[in-house]
């Protein structure tokens, strides 16, 4: 089991089939993992939003989502020579 105790960040992106990619790599050498997924247009709970003031005039839609990879810590080093 992964707990935030125990893990490490082993990549981000904002790639979907990177991300994907990567998932498959770990899933093949049995390592386990965890995806955070970070929406960065939505609000903060402490902020209504920024999209109401600013819209999305010029904005690239491809870096909407953030995703974080998080392995245990030991085996991050066998995870991070396979990617």
């Amino acid at each position: 089991m992964i707990t935030i105790l125990n893990r490490k960040e082993l990549c981000t992106t904002y790639d979907l089939q990177k991300q994907a990619q990567v998932r498959d790599i770990l899933g093949q050498n049995n390592i386990d993992y965890i995806v955070k997924t970070v929406n960065r247009k939505s609000s903060s709970p402490l902020e209504a939003g920024t999209r109401v003031r600013t819209g999305t005039l010029g904005e690239d839609f491809a870096l909407e989502n953030e995703y974080v990879i998080y392995v245990k810590k030991e085996d991050y080093d066998l995870a991070y020579s396979l990617i």
